[in-house]
């Protein structure tokens, strides 16, 4: 079964963020859109590319109202340490969150159970809670902040347009199209 347009399912989590232990749980989403944005592990190699990558667009992100959410099933402890030992991840403004009882990975369908790792997951969920765009990647290929972006952008045009779709290659600013039997093969 999709997960899409699921509510996200009951969790409570503690995460880094800014130098602080807080908590997390599925109603910290409630009313601003956010990124649950699965990695494998801390102190590896393409995860802090890809953490980087996130934190310097980060103020894009703020910008769009969206807040991130960094998951591993790492421990917050370990989230601490590696922020504290590695320049890219010391630029991180967002929250790594913990998930050692693997319960966020699972409800989100992204855990490996045999290795007890999560796969490369990224999830957008809009203010209500629900899970709005998914992207599943390898554990040997990486993500892109702007195309997620660019994903952002046309999931919240099409939220506060409604009857309106995003086409392929959409970016902010550019045509829409409206559905309608009009359209129908004439695209």
């Amino acid at each position: 079964m999709s997960l899409i347009n699921t509510e996200v399912k009951p969790f409570k989590a503690t995460a880094f963020h800014n130098g602080k232990f807080v908590d997390v749980t599925e109603a910290s989403l409630k009313g601003k859109w956010s990124v649950f944005f699965f990695y494998p592990a801390d102190f590896t190699f393409i995860c802090p590319t890809e953490l980087g990558d996130l934190a310097d667009n980060y103020a894009e992100f703020q910008k769009l109202g969206v807040e991130i959410y960094a998951v591993s099933t790492d421990t917050h402890f370990t989230h601490k340490a590696w922020h504290d030992s590695s320049e890219t991840i010391k630029k991180i403004q967002f929250p790594m969150v913990g998930d050692p009882t693997l319960t966020i990975s699972r409800n989100f369908e992204v855990l490996i159970e045999e290795a007890g790792l999560a796969e490369r997951g990224t999830f957008v969920v809009d203010p209500q809670g629900k899970i709005q765009i998914i992207e599943l990647n390898a554990g040997n290929v990486g993500r892109d902040a702007n195309e997620l972006l660019r994903k952002i952008k046309a999931a919240q045009y099409v939220a506060a347009h409604p009857g309106e779709v995003c086409p392929a290659k959409w970016k902010e600013g550019a045509g829409t199209l409206k559905p309608s039997l009009d359209l129908v093969g004439k695209i």
